[in-house]
């Protein structure tokens, strides 16, 4: 089934989110070597695509799991979690309709 993992930052994040960024985007990349990432990436803190230092106030990833404890422990352990990135994240299940 497909969950949505929605994020929220912490106040000033961008510098916490540039120690973990790699990790991060492994993770999100062994999702889509699996064929299990349908979409992911920031909420900008600006209206832009570059919000440059303004950075980020959190995220979004919609990806397959087995069930909702396999993508909330898969979320827990985000290097953005140990970083301090993430104030509060909230796993939800997703259903897909359009496209």
């Amino acid at each position: 089934m497909l969950y949505a993992v929605m994020t929220q930052d912490v106040e000033n994040s961008l510098p916490l989110r540039k120690t973990a960024r790699e990790g991060h985007l492994a993770r999100l990349q062994d999702l889509k070597a699996q064929g299990r990432l349908i979409m992911a990436g920031p909420f900008p803190a600006i209206d832009s695509n570059d919000p440059g230092e303004a950075g980020f106030t959190g995220s979004l990833i919609v990806a397959e799991f087995e069930s909702l404890e396999e993508a909330q422990a898969w979320a827990d352990t985000d290097p953005y979690v140990a970083a301090g990135v993430i104030a509060r994240a909230t796993v939800k299940p997703f259903k897909k309709v359009l496209p």
